[in-house]
């Protein structure tokens, strides 16, 4: 059983006459790179200030760890966070404002600096003003700041966002290292499906403060595939068909009545074919699969719709 890092139940926050998160319902486990995606104002960052403290919880509850109630306030201490970006300053090098913020936190052993620097491959800027720095360092530097304390969960809210293909593919990077060599687990929020897909193993789906959906990556590939749907009254024999009489060995038995054929060399005509010649009844065979894009926009519509 894998350790939950974050679990949220029903969490809800309201502001007067307005909802921004409705019973909000996720499971983060650690080691995860777990994707929070949402359009601007989805509620994205709200879920994110509730589990941080940043802000005060309407209904609901969430647990850190494993722990719930006034004994989360404890384990917070193992979350390092970038909601709202801390203001760096431009004449400061980037050792010296990390240096200001561990005496603003607290934080006596100064080599965390440097390990967190380190963490972002930010070496060799130690000493470089803040405001030589690309965007791309800057959110990096960002992410060294929520570092400091050495967490076990790290929450980043849009960090990609504005960044060019060189610095996106730089914070990728870095994602990668702090899941991998650190252990670390990350919550990345982002409008940008694309982008979080390329690092994130699972992703949770937000809309105007409701949560849309919860899925592995390995789900979100099978939805979005292009594939061919095949629906019999027998999938068992439908399997043995696919395999026997048309040598398609790309495929995967949803339930007792779908059949999602990958191979892209497989003709609807023929397998329809092959189907009835067998004595099967044949319920629909058609073409499915998605864009990243339109599947989130399927999702959203449905809501809207």
């Amino acid at each position: 059983m894998r350790e939950i890092a974050l679990q949220t139940n029903q969490l809800t926050k309201r502001y007067k006459n307005f909802t921004a998160l409705d019973r909000a319902d996720m499971t983060v486990y650690r080691g995860d790179i777990y994707g929070l995606v949402g359009r601007n104002g989805a509620g994205k960052t709200t879920m994110m200030k509730l589990v941080t403290g940043l802000t005060n919880v309407t209904e609901g509850s969430f647990s850190i760890f494993g722990k719930s109630g006034s004994a989360a306030e404890k384990e917070k201490k193992r979350i390092g966070c970038l909601i709202e970006s801390p203001a760096f300053f431009g004449n400061l090098t980037a050792y010296q404002n990390l240096r200001y913020y561990c005496f603003q936190k607290g934080i006596t052993d100064v080599k965390q600096i440097d390990e967190a620097l380190k963490s972002v491959s930010l070496t060799d800027a130690r000493n470089k003003k803040f405001k030589t720095f690309s965007l791309g360092m800057k959110q990096r530097l960002g992410i060294a700041f929520a570092l400091l304390d050495n967490p076990d969960l790290v929450i980043l809210d849009e960090p990609i966002n504005g960044l060019d293909p060189i610095g996106i593919s730089e914070l990728r990077d870095t994602f990668r290292k702090l899941s991998q060599e650190k252990g670390i687990t990350l919550i990345i929020s982002s409008h940008i499906l694309s982008e979080l897909y390329a690092v994130a193993n699972r992703f949770l789906f937000i809309e105007s403060g409701k949560v849309l959906k919860e899925v592995t990556k390995q789900q979100l590939d099978l939805e979005c595939s292009r594939c061919l749907v095949l629906k019999t009254d027998d999938n068992k024999k439908a399997a043995t068909i696919l395999e026997d009489k048309l040598d398609i060995r790309d495929y995967k038995v949803i339930d007792s009545c779908e059949i999602r054929v990958y191979d892209e060399s497989a003709k609807p005509d023929l397998i329809a074919k092959e189907i009835v010649l067998n004595d099967l009844r044949l319920f629909g065979i058609h073409e499915s699969g998605v864009s990243l894009e339109d599947y989130f926009k399927q999702l959203v519509g449905e809501v809207h719709s």
